[in-house]
């Protein structure tokens, strides 16, 4: 049994001081710190959905945006 549910991305900014210089960056991570690159987010937006399969221990994320696609695509070809 997959279990499926929405979640968001988080935008996570990070610090980091080397040789007296300071180091800013973003990244941006899912529940379970799944990290999903920037240009994806930009792309598709932060609105994603997370599949679990606790039998076989699979995890897959995907945008929203592609799945609405992929369900549309489905119901014209029928």
């Amino acid at each position: 049994m997959v279990r499926r549910r929405q979640v968001k991305v988080r935008e996570v900014l990070g610090r980091k001081i080397v040789n007296n210089k300071e180091y800013k960056y973003t990244y941006y991570t899912l529940p379970l710190n799944i990290y999903i690159p920037k240009h994806i987010v930009e792309r598709y937006d932060r609105d994603y959905i997370l599949e679990i399969n606790p039998e076989t221990g699979e995890i897959r994320a995907y945008p929203k945006k592609l799945a609405e696609q992929k369900e549309q695509k489905q119901e014209e070809q029928q």
